[in-house]
């Protein structure tokens, strides 16, 4: 008589064997980098021998997913955030890991939608990019499904404001807006106009107080210093400069742009309008995208270090986790290219 088919077994028999939890035994099979209690994996090797386990096609995904770094973002489309996922990716692949990404237009219930789908599927990281995360959004229910996916011995790194528990990595937005608005002062600039974008964005917000306080502290008057509402998008530069010049530009000498899209937005604005850039107006912006000296004229910029804090990010990512959140401030600098002009004061 034929012999019976010997019953399939599974990583979920394994475990349950073992006495620990079907991710511990994925690790432990896997041959994943995380590290295990030598006692669980005494237990789920004992296990598996017992059991007569061979990896079989869906251990062979769990062990890549738990390679997998997944990144949650607001927007994916921006030239800003390409340099990051560029430099996540690269720094990724040098750790033997990959990422993956997801875009949540930066709504507070497709952030905590996203991480829920993606703690699911366990990769071993959790790195999320926006404007701003707080323990109290949603009713503490982002930071309580983040917190658990650590618990479950997951990491999570945040690039942004944050006042969550979890590694971060930050932008000093206002300095950067501070070192913009007092190189305009300082170069003669006495009538300026912000294109600020929407002030519930923290890094608009906060570059914004530092354009007015750098121009304040250079001997601008605050009367002369005009903020102009505008997408925070190449249109909305271009719209912004177009209003600004049919208004009249009422003895304006520069614009100060929340970012570089917006500024190069400006600057098309002011040409389709008649009005030349140094010539008769500065244009600023902030980032230094690879496009900000591309264009004609160049664009003077405060560069932010934005493939670093992607790199860094990973590393912190890929790290073993160790005791109080890491906290990294990264600052920028000033660029001067041609789209600025000294005035007399």
């Amino acid at each position: 008589m034929p012999h019976a088919a010997r019953p399939t077994v599974t990583l979920h028999d394994v475990a349950a064997a073992a006495g620990v939890s079907v991710a511990t035994a994925s690790r432990v099979l896997g041959g994943s980098t995380r590290k295990v209690a030598p006692e669980y994996e005494a237990r789920v090797l004992a296990a598996a021998a017992a059991l007569r386990y061979t990896v079989d096609a869906s251990a062979r995904a769990m062990r890549r997913a738990s390679d997998s770094i997944a990144l949650v973002a607001d927007d994916l489309t921006t030239p800003s955030m390409g340099m990051v996922v560029a430099a996540m990716e690269r720094e990724a692949r040098a750790g033997g890991a990959f990422v993956t990404v997801s875009a949540t237009m930066g709504a507070h219930e497709r952030q905590l939608e996203t991480v829920r789908l993606l703690r699911s599927l366990r990769p071993r990281a959790l790195v999320l990019t926006s404007s701003r995360f707080v323990a109290n959004a949603l009713g503490g229910r982002l930071f309580k499904e983040l917190a658990a996916y650590e618990k479950e011995g997951g990491r999570v790194v945040i690039v942004g404001e944050t006042d969550m528990a979890f590694d971060a990595i930050g932008f000093d937005d206002y300095g950067a807006g501070r070192s913009a608005g007092a190189f305009l002062a300082e170069t003669g600039h006495r009538r300026v106009a912000i294109f600020a974008g929407v002030r519930e964005l923290r890094t608009v917000s906060d570059r914004t107080a530092g354009f007015v306080d750098g121009l304040r502290a250079g001997g601008v008057d605050e009367r002369d210093i005009r903020i102009v509402t505008c997408a925070v998008s190449r249109s909305g530069g271009f719209d912004a400069a177009q209003r600004l010049a049919v208004e009249g530009m009422d003895g304006r000498q520069a614009v100060l742009a929340v970012n570089d899209i917006v500024a190069i937005g400006a600057m098309s604005g002011f040409r389709a309008a008649g009005i030349n850039v140094p010539e008769d107006v500065s244009v600023t912006g902030i980032d230094d995208i690879p496009l900000a000296g591309d264009v004609t004229p160049r664009l003077t910029t405060v560069a932010l270090p934005l493939a670093h804090a992607g790199a860094e990010a990973i590393r912190f990512a890929l790290a073993e986790a160790g005791g109080e959140p890491r906290r990294l401030i990264v600052e920028g600098h000033l660029i001067v290219r041609d789209s600025t002009r000294p005035r007399q004061a």
